[in-house]
């Protein structure tokens, strides 16, 4: 008896550093996603599907995403259970309460209100634990858990499907809508349920020591912390504990970049490691440097970051990740062909970058920008 444990869909997600088409194509992926795990479902003989939370980014998704969500979703052809989490909490704005969504749902797709167990199939009950506000006041998972009868050895096998973090795993600090994994293995071992399909966390996690606890990781990436992101779960209720088969699904990935930079060979590096990395249309770098540069290496630089901008679906390189001191060399300016008032000007460049304090580094950028215009843009 296999099923599909999914969660985080975040649909509706926007990302400031995506412009443009880049944006359109990050949205696209993450309907196409859906898409696709509806195929792969077929392919593994999945009874039914579970969404572990967050469905969408917030309560507020504009209608064509909610539309093309439930066109998605249509693609299934088993029963979908989608739970309430905490970006799409079942309050009274709740998106699931929209005529937009609930006129035009699938008949196969169900959403958790509440605790009441389903029967996708015969013995098999799928228990939800949905978030109803923004700030649940006790462990909605745990609760859920208690709250079922133990089962014999003839009844159905449980799966609750829950979202919120585990301090074992996340960190111990103060959360709403936190886990107690201690809760739940009890429950386990008491045989109130078999299986606990968890989102919240966006990597592919297993979670405790009785092996019926996981995190099915967010089919499309969300953020660069994220460990084990791009997946999904098939999960086989026949063995004991559940066999949980990691599935990677999503197409995007997110890129940190750290380097030291002081010399022509460090940026013959970083451009190698730029070019290495594979589909850039769906990859977002984050570049963080540190080191110290002449004015025509910066200018090399620069140029770099400008091209590669081009082809990523992002590259970030904001100041505050960008720790790089410039000295400006005795050749950097000599050669360049700068005669009336150019020549005045890189004069009194020069005269402000030897100071101290933001005028001193906007002139330092003012010279590599010189440099790039007057010289040879850059190249070597």
């Amino acid at each position: 008896m296999r099923f599909l444990h999914t969660s985080d869909w975040q649909l509706g997600m926007t990302r400031h550093f995506l412009a443009g088409e880049a944006q359109v194509r990050f949205d696209q992926a993450r309907l196409d996603v859906i898409g696709a795990m509806a195929a792969l479902a077929d392919d593994r003989g999945c009874a039914f599907a579970v969404v572990a939370g967050d469905v969408f980014e917030t309560n507020q998704p504009d209608e064509r995403t909610v539309a093309r969500a439930l066109e998605q979703l249509g693609r299934f052809t088993i029963p979908v259970y989608l739970l309430p989490g905490n970006h799409d909490p079942y309050d009274h704005a709740s998106v699931f309460r929209h005529p937009r969504f609930a006129d035009a749902c699938p008949a196969h797709v169900h959403v958790l209100t509440d605790t009441t167990p389903q029967a996708p199939v015969p013995d098999v009950e799928v228990v939800g634990a949905p978030w109803r506000s923004k700030r649940p006041l006790s462990d909605l998972v745990a609760d859920a858990c208690e709250a079922l009868s133990p089962v014999g050895a003839d009844g159905p096998r449980r799966v609750v499907v829950g979202h919120g973090s585990i301090g074992e795993v996340s960190g111990t600090f103060e959360v709403a809508g936190a886990i107690g994994l201690d809760r739940i293995e009890q429950a386990i071992e008491q045989g109130r349920v078999h299986y606990v399909a968890l989102g919240d966390r966006h990597s592919f996690t297993p979670v405790g020591r009785t092996g019926r606890v996981w995190f099915s990781g967010a089919p499309e990436p969300t953020a660069y912390p994220e460990e084990d992101p791009g997946t999904c779960a098939i999960v086989d209720l026949d063995p004991d504990p559940p066999a949980v088969e990691r599935v990677p699904i999503g197409a995007w990935r997110f890129h940190e970049l750290v380097q030291s930079v002081d010399d022509a060979a460090d940026l013959d590096e970083l451009e190698s490691r730029l070019d290495a990395i594979d589909d850039p249309a769906r990859s977002i770098v984050k570049v963080k440097l540190e080191g110290t540069l002449d004015l025509r290496q910066l200018a090399r630089l620069d140029q770099l970051l400008e091209d590669r901008a081009l082809t990523f679906a992002a590259v970030e390189h904001p100041e505050r990740h960008r720790d790089v001191a410039v000295r400006p060399s005795d050749d950097d300016l000599s050669e360049l062909p700068l005669t009336g008032y150019a020549a005045d000007a890189r004069d009194a460049l020069l005269a402000q970058a030897a100071g101290d304090g933001g005028e001193a580094s906007a002139a330092t950028d003012a010279l590599g920008l010189l440099v790039r215009l007057a010289g040879d843009g850059g190249q070597r």
